[in-house]
């Protein structure tokens, strides 16, 4: 169901709950339910996402910058309970003591308090030569052995009570392994293990990626010490260029294999370290090279070899993955590309700003997000001649192409068109799996929608409310589950109409219906990532 023109004509500041400062509700309060949730559900769905734009008269230009609100949402016995609390990080630290936003961010530049004194603000200028990030980690919650972690791209994170949602301090990545970002989307094995990426850029030599795991003990009972001091690197990447390393969100992860793509989105590393001196946001350093080829490398997760074969593809820009598995000699990964990276351009709050129907046509040339399957043949015969398409699956038309040097050139299978924040039934990763989930994209970047689709029959199915907005969907299986798509999908709707509140959805997974809804009586928030934690982990 497509939202129209008229519908919206009426409501030009509907988006402006998107960087309204949130408030915190942190004792538990009880949710109205209406419908039913299954008695087999028992645990918290945890989310983090930008929950205050502004402090004192200061404002964050850019929606990512927002600090850190963390909220949950407690099912028992049928019934729900809400909680949320703003991540207590330096930065959040730092700010409210000085009543202003005093810590650079993606898309906002901080300097110094034009009170201080020359040599104050050259010395401000000098530490800045080399950036040391925010610590405010607003993308997603993730879990290294037993600890929570409220977690962003940079080199903190921090950690947290997955109960009270208290913060309980931050650690460095860079006091433990040589990186100075990792990604916010980290992979679980079955064993509990952690698998993650990173890039070490500046003060580690060449720009490389770096590959790493955290093992599944690494957080024993009654230590303080964090679990990231058991991390154990599994191999580094040098990228192609020293200057201009790529940027990723995420990556790939098989049974036997890691799968990196180096895509065309690109760090401009001189520019990261003169922005403060410009003037210049972080966001502005990263660039993509339409012109340039994707790269994909694949890495055995046991050895830490790079295979010798390289693998090509024309230039997109991705951020999310959403599975990956091996099939009869091949590696399968689908992920999620876009033509362009005119994304981070829309989350700027001046262009949010604008009402609906004006931002809809200034975004007209907006490159929807597409969901392709790629397909990398694994052994190679020698004798084969170039031209020869190596993928013998029959159920996708990717290809990849044998060159003359031996590479070969992978075009996508095409699996949906306008869907973003991708979920799956995560016991199937790593899997082959038919079913994947994920926020509808149609008319803007903002999902007034979920959709499951089906990819053996290309087909799909909707959930939609007018007067809201969902969050990523969270799959949750139920107990003892035969079937891919036996459980259900938790999301945090956000209300558009002052009439309705706010309310915690859930879904038969396998109908796609509602089944219900837990109604909260608070300021809740548009979040970004999350994780369900069964009542036995917590």
């Amino acid at each position: 169901m497509e939202v129209s023109s008229e519908q919206i004509q009426d409501k030009p500041c509907m988006l402006s709950f998107f960087w309204r400062n949130s408030s915190e509700t942190p004792e538990p309060l009880k949710a109205d339910v209406s419908g039913s949730i299954p008695t087999w559900l028992q645990g918290t769905l945890l989310r983090n996402g930008p929950g205050l734009f502004s402090v004192g008269d200061s404002s964050y230009k850019h929606w990512f910058d927002g600090m850190a609100l963390i909220h949950s949402f407690t099912f028992k016995d049928g019934g729900v309970s809400y909680k949320s609390k703003f991540l207590k990080s330096e930065t959040f630290k730092k700010n409210t003591a000085a009543k202003r936003i005093v810590v650079t961010e993606f898309g906002t530049m901080a300097y110094p308090d034009p009170c201080k004194n020359i040599f104050a603000k050259t010395f401000s200028y000098l530490l800045n030569a080399i950036p040391d990030f925010t610590d405010n980690n607003l993308i997603n919650i993730i879990r290294y052995g037993e600890d929570y972690y409220a977690s962003s791209e940079v080199n903190y994170i921090n950690q947290i009570d997955p109960l009270t949602l208290d913060t309980l301090g931050r650690t460095n990545y860079r006091n433990h392994i040589a990186l100075n970002l990792a990604t916010a989307h980290p992979h679980y094995d079955d064993d509990g293990n952690t698998y993650n990426i990173g890039t070490a850029i500046i003060g580690f030599g060449r720009p490389k990626c770096v590959i790493f795991k955290v093992p599944a003990n690494a957080s024993e009972k009654g230590r303080i010490k964090p679990a990231l001091e058991n991390v154990e690197q599994i191999c580094s990447i040098p990228f192609r260029s020293t200057l201009f390393p790529s940027y990723f969100h995420s990556f790939g992860l098989t049974e036997n294999y890691i799968i990196f793509v180096e895509q065309a989105f690109k760090l401009d590393i001189l520019k990261l370290a003169t922005a403060y001196f410009r003037n210049v946001n972080w966001g502005s350093c990263l660039k993509f090279d339409k012109d340039d080829v994707t790269l994909i490398h694949l890495v055995n997760r046991k050895t830490g070899k790079v295979l010798r074969t390289k693998y090509y593809a024309d230039a997109f820009v991705s951020f999310h993955h959403i599975n990956a598995f091996e099939e009869e000699g091949h590696v399968v990964f689908d992920l999620i590309t876009y033509k362009d990276s005119n994304l981070y351009d829309m989350f700027y709050i001046k262009n949010m700003q604008k009402d609906i129907n004006r931002f809809i046509e200034t975004n007209k040339e907006f490159s929807p997000p597409s969901c392709q399957r790629f397909v990398l043949p694994i052994n190679i015969d020698k004798e084969t001649p170039p031209d020869t398409n190596m993928v013998k699956l029959q159920d996708t038309t990717a290809t990849a192409v044998l060159r003359q040097d031996g590479s070969l050139y992978c075009t996508h299978d095409t699996l949906f068109e306008g869907l973003e924040l991708p979920a799956i039934n995560y016991k199937y990763n790593t899997k082959k799996y038919r079913y994947f989930y994920g926020s509808r994209v149609d008319w803007s970047p903002y999902p007034n929608k979920l959709a499951k689709v089906d990819i053996v029959t290309r087909k799909h199915i909707e959930w939609v409310d007018e007067d809201g907005y969902p969050s990523e969907p969270v799959f949750v299986a139920s107990p003892n589950a035969v079937e891919e798509d036996d459980g259900v999908i938790l999301s945090s709707v956000v209300s558009l109409n002052p009439q309705k509140p706010p309310f915690l959805l859930v879904l038969d997974a396998k109908t796609f219906t509602e089944i219900a809804r837990a109604s909260i009586n608070a300021s809740v928030h548009m979040d970004l990532h999350g994780l369900f934690i069964p009542d036995t982990a917590t």
